[in-house]
Parts: structure tokens; sequence; C-alpha cells
């Protein structure tokens, strides 16, 4: 078995050597992670209790919004004073800025169900304004973990900084495994005729949602599935084995002639693509008899696991390469096989654990590095710069890859997919009208905001086992002690329909029902200021130094 300082020694070779991006602009970079407190007393009042501990924050997902960029941090540790941040890029155009709660401390209390967010993954801004929020209620990591709130997704307006809607996904939405972390937005004709899709990586699923109809639905496919051949990681000289992580990356074509995108996806687990119209993921009726709609495509090569991918209005899909230290590209128009596959940037220092890649409505790629593996494996170097924010424009990053398509830069190479007539010749090609330039107005609705109908919880059981994500703690023969999320403890689950579980455990098993959306009961408190806080079961109330921010 590998100690302590061996790991170290392999970290130490890995991250100290010499490198760095070459068309990705590093904008913002953090040692350890900072807040914006409203003022000095009341942060040391959160250093003194515990609710701020500078060295438990990890970022994880990004999403730039006009002069916004926002900043996601799951509380897997203690001392997460709020979840979903962002930065002023007006205030603090680079450096290492504290992050600012968004929209408000107030809406940042971990098991607040009704009014807060208790931990937020990937988020995503659209066209009309809007900021789509998936929180997944847990709090914790590892055998400190509790499932405070139920599923919910929160969207705000960008302009008010207000909410729109909370919605609780339903019963049906979930199972005993679920753990959703990432979410896509498909946005049609209108402000209202918009989807968004929630992949269930432990529980192989995808939650489609129509914001139109307030309402959502369950895909299953064994293409959501991990494969069982590609559960090996090697990140940053560290091995470990995330053999059950299915459905995890997503991304949307451009709109299509008819009026509809594709989806391609891949589970985490997994070197292969796959893909769907989302005229299948729309359809609620014919959800149980879609099977045949799926599509599979090439595998993109090895050490190719991925968990984050964005597609351009051009259809220019960038995706992260987590075993390459890379931010990886393919263009729609080609073949989805690996001779067809680009590098646009890679660093085995700068970029160890690329973990969100985005595109801007302006065409700048943002990517954000974190070390996760080394967070959650061995131990971070606090004196070493640990999380970056990179840029650079789209453009700049393709130029001279195979996935710049253009004639003019790359001699011989295939016409863009909305000026070329080759494109027919290439099985497995998805095709994008030529010339398809119909303009689309998205022009918000005056929203009213609305909360779906809150379904009772009863109580929640103690959790000793890990709902978040990557991690339990397992010994393993030939690594350190390492977080290795979802390992299965033969768990039976019994619903009985009225709201209520139960969960009867096998031989040495843990409580393992990934973030539920309907077992979980809530307690009831008041806080402040005459406002009144539905509490999680077994949540943490707020110390005395967050009373004032009420």
């Amino acid at each position: 078995m590998w100690n302590s300082s061996v790991v170290c020694l392999a970290l130490l070779g890995v991250l100290g050597s010499v490198s760095g991006t070459t068309k990705l602009q590093e904008r913002y970079s953090w040692r350890q992670l900072d807040f914006v407190f409203p003022n000095q007393q009341l942060k040391q009042q959160a250093l003194a209790s515990g609710d701020y501990v500078p060295t438990n924050g990890l970022p994880v997902g990004i999403e730039r919004w006009e002069n916004k960029l926002f900043v996601s941090v799951p509380r897997w540790k203690d001392g997460i004073p709020s979840t979903l941040n962002y930065i002023d890029m007006n205030q603090t155009p680079s450096g290492s800025p504290p992050l600012i709660p968004y929209p408000s401390w107030a809406n940042n209390v971990a098991g607040d169900c009704q009014n807060g967010l208790s931990t937020v993954y990937r988020i995503k801004a659209d066209k009309c304004g809007r900021l789509w929020v998936l929180d997944t209620g847990t709090v914790g990591i590892g055998n400190t973990t509790q499932q405070l709130c139920p599923y919910a997704l929160n969207i705000f307006d960008l302009k008010t900084n207000t909410r729109l809607r909370r919605y609780e996904l339903r019963a049906e939405d979930t199972n005993q495994n679920t753990f959703i972390a990432n979410i896509a937005i498909d946005m049609g004709r209108s402000c209202e005729d918009t989807f968004a899709y929630m992949s269930d990586e432990l529980g192989y699923g995808l939650i489609a949602y129509s914001f139109e109809k307030n309402k959502s639905w369950r895909f299953e496919h064994s293409f959501f599935f991990p494969d069982p051949l590609r559960g090996d990681f090697n990140v940053a000289g560290l091995n470990f084995q995330w053999g059950e992580e299915g459905i995890f990356g997503m991304s949307l074509s451009p709109l299509q002639s008819d009026g509809f995108r594709t989806m391609y996806f891949s589970p985490l687990a997994s070197h292969r693509e796959f893909m769907v119209s989302t005229q299948v993921l729309r359809d609620e009726e014919g959800a149980e008899e879609s099977f045949h709609k799926f599509t599979y495509l090439k595998e993109r090569g090895p050490n190719s696991h991925t968990t984050s991918r964005v597609m351009s209005e051009t259809g220019l899909q960038l995706f992260n390469l987590i075993d390459q230290n890379a931010v990886g590209c393919w263009h729609s128009s080609l073949p989805y096989s690996p001779e067809n596959h680009g590098i646009v940037d890679r660093d085995d220092v700068e970029l160890v654990f690329p973990a969100d890649v985005k595109i801007d409505a302006e065409e700048n790629v943002w990517v954000i590095s974190d070390r996760m593996p080394v967070f959650l494996i061995a131990e971070l170097d606090y004196s070493d710069v640990n999380f970056r924010i990179f840029t650079a424009p789209l453009s700049t990053l393709v130029a001279g890859t195979v996935c710049d398509v253009r004639p003019s830069l790359r001699p011989g190479a295939i016409q863009s997919k909305f000026g070329g007539s080759d494109l027919a010749t290439y099985p497995g090609t998805t095709l994008l009208p030529v010339g398809y330039t119909q303009p689309i107005s998205y022009t918000p609705s005056s929203y009213a905001p609305t909360v779906a109908p809150v379904t009772k919880y009863t109580a929640a059981p103690a959790y000793d086992h890990p709902t978040s994500h990557m991690y339990t703690t397992q010994e393993y023969p030939t690594t350190a002690k390492a977080y290795h999320f979802n390992k299965y403890h033969n768990v039976e689950y019994q619903s009985h329909g009225n709201g209520q579980a139960d969960y009867h455990f096998g031989h040495g098993g843990h409580y393992h029902d990934h973030d539920h959306a309907h077992d979980y009961g809530h307690d009831h408190g008041y806080y402040g200021g005459g406002q009144r806080r539905h509490w999680g079961a077994g949540a943490k109330k707020p110390e005395a130094w967050k009373q004032q921010l009420y």
C-alpha cells in the first residue's frame, strides 16, 4: 500500500513540472477560496465558529453572464458559507477576488429548503436572462453527508436577481441511487419554450423539465450506464476507480431545420459518445417507447473520460479531458471519431482536472481547473495556486486544429456545415441546414414567480454514506486512502407510496439513497425579521454571525 509520503512525491513530480497553457489565458486564481462578508467582524465570527474554513472549499462549476462570472462551491465539508457565488468582473477584472454570494447570503443557507441552496454544482444562464440552478439538497462528505432537502430546480431572473421559480423533482424522477450534478438548457422558439435536462449519474436516468408546463419526466436507457472496461482513472499521478459513474456530460447542438436540437452525452466511466434528438426528450408521452431513438457513436480514444462539454452556435463542441489535463474539441460537421478530435490546450500543472468548460454569448471560452482528485484523495498544497479560471476566444482556441473546418485556415479541410455540400458523404454526421440563420426572438415574458407544490417529507434517517460527488472512504492495496464515490453496500429499498420509505441494510451495508427527492422531512423554524424558514431534517441552524444578514 502506498503511504502518504509516496503520494506527495508523486504529486510533486506531476504538479511541480514547468509548464503553462498556450492559448487559454489565466484570468483568476486562488490558493484557497475567500468570500465577501458584509464586514470584517462577521467574517471573524464565521472563522471562529467554523462556518467558514478557507481550506475546505473547492470550486467546481462556472458560468458567465454579462459582468457576472458565477462560481459554484459544493458543501462537501464544513465551513462553506455560500454554495452559489459570482465575481463582478467590472470591479475585479483579474486576480484572486473573494466570491460574492448569489443572489444573497439569505439564499445560501444550507437546509433552508424553501429559500436557500444547500449544494450547487453545474449552472447555466440562458438567452432570456435566467440562471438555472439545480440544488442537490446535500451537505457533507463521506460519513458526514446529510440529505437536508429534496432536489429542486431554481430559476433566477438575472436582471432583478430574484428567484422566478423553484421546482422540486417528483418522486418518479429519481430512484434510490440518484445523484444529479449536471444540467443542460434547451431553448426553443421563445422563453416559455425552454426545457432543462438533468443527468442522473448514479441512478442512470435523464430527467426532462418543461418550463412552460412546469412539469418533469424521466427517461431510462442502457446508454446511461457506465462501461465496465472504462472505470480506471489516472489524474495528477493518482490512480483511482470511478467505475459506477453513468451519464454525466451533456451538450446541445444548434437548432436544426426540424426545430429541434441534438443532445450529445456520455457516461463518466466511458469513452463513447451517444446522441438523441430533443424531439424525443420533449415528448413526455413517448418516454417509455424511446429506446430505439437513441444512437451511439464511436469512442473518443484512450484516456478520454469527460465530465463537461458545451457546443457553440456553429456546432463546435468543447469537452474536458480529465485524464489528459486538457480541453478537447470536435466539429459536428465531421464524423465522430478520434482522428476528428483535437486538443485546444493542455497543461500538466495549470489544467489539472479542468472541471467545467463554458462558451459565453460573445463566443469566449471559460475553463475552471481545481485539482479535484488531489483535494479528495490526497491533500492540496495551500501555499501553491490550486484553482484557476481561464478564458480565450473560441476562434483562437480552435485555430490550426482539426476542429477548425474553415478551408482558408486548413488546406483540404471539409467545409463548414453552414456552407459545404460534402457533408452527406460522412456517416454519423449531424447535419444542420445550409445557411440556416433564421433569427429567434427571446423576449422574456413578465414572469410571475412560481413555486411548485411542496411535498410533505418524513424525517430522514441518519446518513453514513456519501451522497455527494466522487467519494467514499476506501482502502486500496496499491494507492493511498481515497474517496471513491458511490460504492454500493447491498441496500434494499422499499417505498410505501405515501411519502415514506424503508431502508434495509445488508451485511456491512450503509444507507445510500443519493439525493432522493421524496423521502426527506424538514423541521420548521423561524429566522430573523419575522420571515419563516423551513429547515431540513438534521440541518445545522445558522450561527449567530449569520443572523445579522437577514
